[in-house]
């Protein structure tokens, strides 16, 4: 009862007090306070409830405040969530169930071919040619790493005595856009295509590239107003970023460009009938598949390098599976990415049209971020299938503008999962057909609209039409 009343008295205040920041600080007084009312169970689950509130009243772009105010350290949401020991226990079961899954293949293994049998030949086809994705890697990262830099820093220290500072940054910038292309644009696809990288190593390279003009963006965008902004004193140089800071941040797991971060204080064969099976089949995998990569990359990698850098804004992801709008769990979904488009994608748009055209800057952020998607997919998998592109880009948009914040009815967070199970089950289904389609049915000749419609069929692997597949 005592847990119920702080809950409606929590909630009443929320709405009475406009400012994020002083809700963060009264929640954090409210916990402090009832340390000697609530029994300790409670506590704990009341605790990172609080926590939870604070999240999703916490300023949308944390990045805008750090200029401004005191920083504000932020925790994973699944590391909160494993305070609670319930939760904790949950984890536990995963992890049981993972080890008994082991066992039993280790015993089977045993019983059947009376020896461990230990077949690893998938993962190193996948990950194959590991010494032409490191060096491809290193040049990237040596480039990232130091063109930037210092051409920033050559433009700089020209810029305020320069009689033509228009002509000298448009110089430098289509320099260095050139530059750019052929080092983080054409050289990956060159390296990935001309050496036939195995899908693994493939998406290393792929996603390095993005990763790197992103962040390259970042660090000129942030940095070039400040230096044009600040005049220096005479017989001064400007004031550039440390050498060290921008190393830090082509490791540190997010894409906004600051000087500093805050850290934490202690470390812690087709038919209609046979393709809506295939879609249903690839349900489940499709689902575990995103639930995965959800916990490998955006909690456990991420978090690995915020350890090792001290990098104390973990706010990587939010609660996105609690979400009734789609609006909301693309918002939630991947904060790291999300910031970058919301900058430089949508805020520069309005910018540019003197804040009109809303709806359009919003759209022109899903286009660039399909298009970035099924960039990586196409090159990935060595074949261009726009899955991925016409779900995002219309199914996506439709969503995002349907499905808005104000659906708030818990009905919506069922129909956010249908259509999240449905989607992976398509781009499962799919990718997978297209896969096996472009090992058993290779294409020669000149690729028609023809051609490209053609798909395996049953066990033979023999191509045909499939018109009724595409109507469907």
């Amino acid at each position: 009862d005592d847990l119920r009343q702080w809950q409606r008295h929590a909630q009443v205040s929320w709405k009475t007090r406009p400012h994020s920041h002083s809700l963060i600080i009264w929640c954090q007084v409210i916990q402090i306070q009832i340390t000697e009312i609530i029994p300790q169970e409670s506590l704990q689950v009341l605790s990172v409830y609080f926590s939870l509130i604070t999240l999703q009243h916490e300023p949308q772009h944390r990045y805008a405040q750090k200029h401004n105010t005191e920083n504000i350290l932020y925790s994973s949401v699944n590391s909160e969530l494993f305070e609670i020991s319930h939760i904790r226990t949950i984890y536990h079961m995963f992890l049981a169930v993972l080890l008994i899954f082991c066992l039993s293949t280790l015993a089977v293994d045993y019983i059947d071919q009376g020896r461990l049998v230990l077949e690893f030949d998938l993962l190193f086809f996948a990950f194959g040619k590991l010494g032409t994705v490191t060096w491809a890697w290193g040049v990237m990262f040596v480039y990232t790493l130091l063109v930037p830099y210092y051409a920033l820093v050559l433009w700089g220290t020209l810029y305020h005595s320069s009689p033509s500072k228009l002509g000298l940054s448009l110089g430098t910038g289509l320099i260095l856009s050139a530059v750019q292309t052929c080092v983080l644009g054409l050289f990956p696809i060159y390296v990935v295509v001309h050496n036939q990288l195995p899908p693994a190593s493939r998406f290393i390279v792929i996603l390095e590239q993005i990763r790197f003009l992103m962040k390259s963006y970042s660090f000129i965008r942030e940095t070039a107003p400040v230096v044009m902004k600040n005049t220096p004193k005479e017989g001064k140089s400007p004031r550039f970023p440390t050498f060290s800071s921008y190393l830090y941040f082509l490791f540190c797991p997010t894409l906004i460009y600051r000087e500093s971060y805050p850290r934490p204080e202690t470390n812690q064969p087709f038919s209609k009938r046979t393709m809506v099976l295939a879609v249903f089949h690839s349900i489940l995998p499709g689902i575990m598949l995103l639930l995965l990569c959800f916990f490998a990359f955006l909690h456990c990698w991420l978090n690995l390098f915020g350890e090792l850098l001290c990098f104390a804004d973990r706010m990587f992801y939010k609660d996105w599976w609690n979400s009734t709008s789609f609006a909301n769990y693309y918002r939630t979904w991947n904060v790291v990415v999300h910031d970058w488009l919301y900058y430089y994608g949508y805020r520069d748009f309005l910018w540019l049209s003197k804040r009109k055209f809303r709806a359009a800057a919003m759209l022109s952020v899903f286009i660039v971020s399909a298009v970035v998607h099924e960039y990586a997919l196409a090159m990935g998998f060595g074949f261009f299938y726009p899955v991925m592109f016409c779900l995002f880009a219309v199914f996506g948009v439709v969503f995002n503008f349907t499905m808005n914040d104000k659906r708030q009815s818990p009905v919506f967070n069922v129909i956010m999962w249908a259509c999240l199970f449905l989607g992976q089950g398509v781009q499962v289904c799919l990718y997978c057909q297209e896969w096996y389609a472009q090992i058993h049915c290779p294409r020669k000749g000149v690729r028609t609209l023809t051609r490209l419609l053609e798909r395996p069929e049953g066990a033979n692997h023999t191509c045909r039409r499939v018109t009724d597949v595409v109507k469907l």
